[in-house]
């Protein structure tokens, strides 16, 4: 059995891998798809310095263009993480100001309790006392309470002890 689920275990972990990889190159041709599409290859074989530079300086104000929108994305970020954080400590304030009240002992019946649990379903009362089975006591053997100095006198010499004896056999 426990081959079994080895060599089972050891396929899964093989078809894991290779669809890893599979996915990690399906990923870099996604990537490099996107890219070539949005961002056209630059085209410099023939261009004058004059050109170069023009070219440079539009590539410069795209890449400013691009770090004002990434700071500005940052700092909304930031400040929504903050005003989360702030009302997470809110709540966590308010939790602690509100006490749940006592609760209170309800007596109920048995039927009320039932027809709470089953709604209107149950027309018949239930007497769960019926279904008990009666034990009946025994009356234990109480022994009389007698003044103790009348027994002991009676117990005393001879005649005590072989009272004890005969009611021992």
């Amino acid at each position: 059995f426990s081959l079994v689920s080895l060599a089972l275990k050891t396929k899964l972990l093989k078809q894991a891998a290779t669809m890893l990889e599979r996915d990690k190159e399906e990923k870099k041709k996604e990537r490099e798809a996107a890219l070539s599409e949005r961002v056209p290859p630059l085209q410099m074989s023939g261009l004058s310095v004059q050109d170069l530079q023009t070219l440079c300086k539009e590539l410069q104000h795209k890449i400013d263009v691009v770090d004002e929108e990434r700071y500005d994305i940052e700092l909304k970020v930031g400040k929504n993480t903050k005003e989360i954080e702030n009302l997470t400590q809110k709540v966590f304030e308010l939790k602690g100001k509100m006490k749940r009240p006592a609760l209170k002992r309800v007596k109920i019946s048995a039927d009320a309790m039932l027809g709470a649990l089953l709604g209107g379903k149950v027309k018949e009362s239930v007497d769960f006392k019926a279904n008990l089975k009666t034990v009946k006591k025994e009356d234990e053997k109480k022994e009389e309470v007698t003044d103790w100095r009348k027994n002991v006198e009676a117990m005393s010499g001879m005649e005590g002890r072989k009272k004890l004896f005969d009611a021992g056999q």
